[in-house]
């Protein structure tokens, strides 16, 4: 199971429920794995805007319904 046992944040979360990888959203959003992983696992973490948008738009490759807010308080 995916994120079994693993602290993460709403984005992860919606990683996780749709089996997909941190490394698939790298690829789409072109984001970097570092700033990918923390914007899965650190729930304190919100990442600028142009970050937001670029993450946004690759999650809305699966959820075109998917809002910032769905993942980022705001």
């Amino acid at each position: 199971m995916w994120g079994l046992n693993k602290k993460r944040s709403k984005l992860g979360k919606w990683l996780d429920k749709r089996s997909l990888e941190q490394k698939d959203l790298e690829k789409v959003s072109k984001v970097s794995h570092k700033t990918i992983s923390k914007a899965c696992n650190d729930t304190e973490y919100v990442p600028s805007q142009s970050v937001m948008k670029k993450i946004l738009n690759a999650v809305r490759k699966h959820d075109p319904n998917a809002k910032m807010s769905d993942f980022w308080d705001m």
